[in-house]
């Protein structure tokens, strides 16, 4: 390999450090109309007359769109792929509105000044409902979130509107409760998470217009470019022939924008008036009315013998889906299958799962996706039984973790036929110094250092439903256009999929011209989410490298008169190989197929994979907290991941940084304060706290890889798993430092020093 494990630098690097025009609104044509959303101030209501006469007088105002506006057609905005699991549950605009911030009516008009003042000028009168706001008390609560009629489920996921349900599940093997009650030890906790925020740098973001064909035509910030057309169509009622979707570079998503909240408003503004529309989220309107991570409460009993050997393990989640369904039924699935099956070895497991209706802001995906929360109950559940047992958190690990070549039960019933978590945990021992450190050091001025560990997996797309497809052709002189149905949203997996056609193709990555997703013209990807790209796409270039030399060998064997089985192509020339001097050039093979041809030099192949090899990681956390103050300061963090072949070891590295900061901001900082009315007090960053370079101390960084049969170069996903870490090795720490055991999130210094965290 010359390409693929090394760190080459982004494709579109220079254009973005110096600033080229390369994001959504930086594209928008000047003359789009600005489209705006009124919003609801109540939790719960019922809106029985809403006048915008005196709005639509305003000058500079195209059009006000109500509720009596619409396509009277369900639909969700979960960027899933078809038949979504999350229910058909929304309109357009609705006349029931289900959480503080849900879209009243939609305003467009020439400029911001006379979309604002209109949006101040359209009187509602609502008639207020009581709300349901505890997700505990959501459950058969005689106020349903969603009592309509057309609302329906396309996959059979326990769902049922009339009991608040979004989704509910079971998934067991053994009897855990006979083992629970032979266990000489057991923890019998719950755990709770909050619904943290994606907070990108670009907000939700889209415009829209018609093209001369009358065909709709969207430009938007997404994660999920073919998704969003059948959104679009189903949402509008019209066909999907009739929509074009094209990405164009996108400031971060971290899952947020694999649901669709932006576009279906100037979607709707275009096709009714014909004229171009945007609509740009406020950094407000992105913390009040998006979709952040799912608020859980997640119930633990794990039970082990005196040796340590953990025997059962039985975990409930409880999900809060909000006033929408999108990702409420996948989401919650993470929460056991990707923390459960880290310790393969039990006798027994049992997994169950609700997930309700509330009337707060909308969940959604967000990195991790479940397992973060899942994984934050379970390794702190595995902490305090090594507590409760006397045994040092590593080794109790060691005794217990899943191996290569485990069948892993509660995964699917897959096994791990790629795991270093083993050599993971060895070298983080070893590089953060975990013997010198454990379990805590006072300092003598007031402070204590403690360290907390924990393990995490995650997967690699989803198996027997994800495809992605590559489409590749040679070009004049022999270089080669990649075109790809995959959302790079600032990962850089246009960089990695063009290093992998160039080992491929045994070509210079200059020699290959990377093409963003255009519904018209790119093959189809499910989208970047799941940690599918690597792994899933990258699989498909493989193959579509593979069918393009067997074509461009093909060819060359008829220009040099010789038989196909008789040549080869060593990426530059394509030769014979009774006599290599006898060959042709790929730059005057591929001019020679502009004419007279009946062999296109383009593949196109799919992929998608029946297993979802889980990448590994062990993260260890020292931390030193402030006795009278309750301050927390990360002082060092140490990762090691198993991804299998790491394709590129800066965009890894990075990769991970970025994730562990999430989970550490998750830990100690992002915290969402609702009103007893059901308001979003965490509004913008002065209230919603993120982590700075300044607080998140020092971070390190390995990798210890296996080698993955089923991936590209022996490559797994990286994308997810770095953000699971840091809550569960964090709060150990803490425990360790203060002898206070947090189990809900963040753990704020107000918290450390006024609970006595029992």
């Amino acid at each position: 390999m010359k390409f693929v494990n090394t760190p080459v630098r982004k494709k579109d690097a220079m254009a973005l450090v110096t600033g080229k025009p390369v994001y959504t609104d930086d594209l928008a044509p000047a003359d789009c109309l600005i489209v705006k959303v009124l919003r609801s101030p109540h939790a719960h209501a019922w809106i029985k007359e809403i006048n915008t006469d005196i709005a639509k007088k305003i000058p500079g105002i195209e059009c006000i769109f109500t509720w009596k506006d619409v396509p009277k057609k369900r639909f969700t905005m979960a960027g899933q792929t078809y038949p979504e699991p999350s229910p058909y549950d929304r309109l357009i605009l609705d006349q029931r509105v289900r959480y503080v911030g849900d879209p009243v009516a939609i305003v467009a008009g020439e400029n911001d000044a006379c979309v604002d003042r209109a949006l101040k000028m359209i009187k509602v009168t609502y008639e207020v409902l009581e709300p349901v706001l505890d997700f505990h008390t959501a459950k058969d609560n005689p106020i349903l979130v969603h009592p309509e009629e057309d609302w329906h489920a396309l996959c059979d996921v326990g769902a049922d509107n009339k009991r608040n349900l979004c989704a509910c599940g079971k998934d067991e093997q053994g009897d855990v409760d006979a083992i629970l009650n032979e266990c000489d030890y057991v923890i019998d906790q719950t755990y709770h998470t909050k619904a943290n925020q994606q907070a990108m740098m670009e907000t939700f973001r889209a415009f829209s217009y018609k093209d001369v064909y009358g065909r709709l035509n969207m430009v938007a910030s997404t994660q999920i470019t073919f998704h969003i057309r059948r959104i679009l169509s189903h949402a509008l009622d019209i066909p999907k022939s009739k929509i074009r979707v094209v990405k164009p570079r996108i400031g971060g998503g971290f899952g947020a924008k694999q649901t669709s909240l932006a576009e279906v408003y100037p979607a709707f503004v275009t096709w009714k008036t014909g004229k171009p529309a945007k609509m740009i989220f406020t950094r407000e309107e992105s913390q009040i009315a998006s979709t952040p991570r799912h608020e859980m409460e997640v119930h633990v009993r794990l039970g082990a013998d005196k040796s340590g050997r953990i025997r059962a393990i039985d975990v409930h989640t409880l999900s809060n889906t909000g006033a929408y369904g999108e990702h409420g039924p996948t989401t919650v699935g993470l929460s056991g299958h990707k923390s459960i099956p880290l310790y393969s070895r039990v006798d027994a497991f049992r997994f169950t799962y609700d997930v309700v209706y509330t009337n707060v802001m909308s969940a959604g995906a967000y990195r991790g996706y479940g397992a973060t929360q899942g994984i934050f109950a379970v390794e702190s559940a595995v902490n305090e039984l090594a507590a409760k047992l006397g045994i040092d958190p590593v080794k109790i690990r060691e005794m217990n973790m899943t191996k290569e070549g485990d069948l892993m039960p509660a995964y699917y019933g897959e096994t791990a036929n790629s795991c270093h978590l083993e050599g993971c945990l060895s070298q983080a021992k070893k590089l953060f110094g975990w013997d010198d450190k454990f379990p805590v050091k006072d300092m003598g001025n007031g402070k204590m250092r403690g360290v907390g560990m924990a393990l995490a997996m995650q997967g690699s797309s989803i198996s027997n439903v994800d495809t992605a497809s590559v489409s590749i052709k040679v070009n004049d002189d022999g270089f080669y256009s990649l075109m790809i149905g995959a959302s790079d949203m600032g990962t850089g997996c246009d960089t990695i999929l063009a290093q992998m056609v160039a080992d491929c193709m045994e070509c210079d990555l200059d020699n290959i011209a990377v093409y963003g997703v255009d519904t018209d013209v790119s093959p189809y990807d499910s989208g970047s989410y799941a940690s599918s790209t690597t792994y899933l796409t990258g699989m498909a270039v493989v193959k579509t490298c593979e069918s393009l030399r067997k074509r461009i060998m093909k060819e060359g064997a008829k220009l040099l008169k010789c038989d196909p089985e008789q040549v080869d192509f060593d990426g530059k020339k394509v030769y014979c190989l009774s006599d290599p001097s006898v060959f042709v050039s790929l730059k005057d093979l591929a001019n020679e197929a502009m004419c007279a041809n009946d062999n296109a030099l383009f593949a196109t192949e799919s992929h998608y994979s029946p297993v979802s090899p889980p990448p590994f990681m062990v993260g260890m956390a020292e931390v030193e907290v402030d006795m009278e103050t309750g301050k927390v300061e990360l002082i060092d963090y140490v990762a090691v991941v198993d991804c299998g072949t790491v394709v590129n070891p800066n965009l890894a590295r990075v990769q991970t940084e970025g994730g562990l900061v999430q989970g550490i901001g998750m830990t100690l900082y992002e915290d969402v304060v609702y009103s007893k009315n059901g308001k979003d007090y965490s509004n913008s960053f002065m209230q919603y706290k993120l982590p700075t370079r300044m607080d998140i101390g020092k971070i390190r960084v390995e990798f210890d890889s296996s080698y993955e049969p089923t991936g590209p170069f022996g490559a797994k996903s990286i994308g997810e798993i770095v953000i699971n870490t840091p809550a569960p090795a964090i709060a150990d720490a803490i425990y360790h430092a203060t002898g206070k055991r947090f189990r809900s999130l963040p753990i704020t210094p107000e918290r450390i020093i006024m609970e006595d965290g029992k």
